[in-house]
Parts: structure tokens; sequence; C-alpha cells
């Protein structure tokens, strides 16, 4: 990180952001391009949950490259100036790389759903087997992160 005084360097403090976001901006290669899509997620024991349909272009785009990047963003507001090169951000951000892995097990994505749904709300949910059936479920196993602040 180029400005070392901006990282979040305690873990926990990471963690507590991406538990206080509500979109997970997800970033894939398609072909030679990039791609990204902000999605809802859940979050535990270092791994993203996502769901989705069964088709689509992201998953088709996870299927042939699982290899992403994710971004999580909170408490942004600018900070205005008069000198408009002095304009500034006050954020909190995450970065960070996994790989996409595709959950099969009914078992499995119940348990992913409920974490997906526990980082929106306190309640309890109960999924049916014939919709898990027509939910693509996966997960991206984290493997760096890095947090940023500034203006805090």
């Amino acid at each position: 990180m180029r400005r070392s005084d901006k990282e979040i360097q305690n873990e926990s403090e990471v963690k507590a952001l991406i538990k206080k976001a509500t979109v997970c901006r997800l970033g894939m290669i398609s072909g030679n391009n990039p791609y990204i899509v902000p999605l809802c997620f859940g979050y535990h024991d270092n791994v993203l949950y996502f769901h989705s349909s069964l088709k689509g272009k992201k998953i088709d785009v996870l299927q042939k490259n699982p290899n992403v990047c994710f971004e999580f963003d909170v408490i942004t507001e600018p900070v205005e100036s008069e000198n408009p090169c002095d304009w500034s951000m006050i954020y909190q951000s995450v970065i960070g790389f996994g790989k996409a892995v595709f959950i099969e097990s009914l078992d499995e994505k119940h348990k992913a759903l409920k974490i997906i749904m526990a980082q929106y709300s306190k309640r309890q949910f109960q999924f049916p087997d014939k919709k898990l059936k027509v939910t693509s479920v996966f997960k991206v196993e984290i493997e760096s992160m890095t947090g940023k602040h500034s203006g805090l």
C-alpha cells in the first residue's frame, strides 16, 4: 500500500468494516475484460458467501476463471474545499483477492444462505430445498485483503 498512514493494520477493524458493509463489489475477468458486479454477501471465518441465479454472465465468467477481487466501502463522504484540487473524501474500504468455489450440497447452500442473511438481519430463516436447487451459491476463500481509511 502506497500510503501506509492510511492502512488499517488491525485485522479485527478490517473484519468489523466488512460487517458494516451492505454491498460487496466482486471483480472478475471476462475474457480480456474486467467485469464487476455489486452483490449481497455474507462473511464468516475469512470466507465470503454469495448467491445468484443458476445462469447468467457472472456464473459463466466464474466457471471459466475463479480468480476474483472484491471491494467494500463504508462511511463515504466528500470533503469540500474552495480549491477543487484540495477536495478529499472521508472513507473506509477493504480490497482483497480470492478464488470462487461453487457450493453444490443443499446442506452447505443452506448454511451459506444463513450467513448471507445474517449480514442483513438478526432473524432466522429457513430455505426450502426446492428453492436451494434453483439457486447458485458460491464462496470466496479470502487469500489476502487490506483495509484503508481517510479523514476519520
